[in-house]
């Protein structure tokens, strides 16, 4: 049983020398970012934003419509912030936010969806699936901006 060990051993100090050596560890690093991104930024921002690439520090992030983009335009550094507190370090130096099609996941019930267009008036339901109370704090703020800037228009 011992020799079994003593192999297993060896190939995880094979493998960590390795990818030190091929310089693989930073990204490594950087894809950390994918199992940890919907607990980050909470189902409902989730449903309409996903990483897309992660190259150089820069996160690539595909939102479903102009409007997610410019919201979470606002919201980045801290959301880059909290990645890097989950993931232990500074993986992530900025976020880049693009539109494109984001697929809908299998077997998960999620709030509304505001893709198209979000809400005019402030709608508790939506804040409350945010799970951060921060992001969910500044959301709160940009909606309530929002709603004053679009019934003036």
């Amino acid at each position: 049983m011992a020799k079994k060990d003593l192999q297993l051993e060896r190939l995880g100090v094979v493998l960590s020398q390795s990818l030190k050596r091929l310089d693989l560890m930073p990204r490594l690093d950087e894809y950390g970012v994918w199992p940890i991104w919907n607990d980050v930024v909470g189902k409902t921002i989730a449903n309409n934003a996903q990483p897309e690439k992660i190259r150089n520090g820069t996160l690539f992030v595909k939102v479903s419509s102009p409007v997610w983009m410019q919201q979470l335009q606002f919201m980045k550094e801290m959301i880059t912030e909290k990645l890097n507190q989950r993931l232990k370090n500074d993986a992530v130096k900025t976020i880049f936010f693009m539109v494109g099609r984001i697929d809908a996941r299998e077997n998960d019930s999620l709030a509304p969806s505001y893709a198209a267009d979000p809400p005019r008036q402030v709608n508790e339901e939506f804040l409350q699936s945010i799970d951060d109370p921060e992001i969910r704090e500044t959301f709160h703020k940009l909606l309530k901006s929002f709603a004053r800037r679009k019934t003036k228009a």
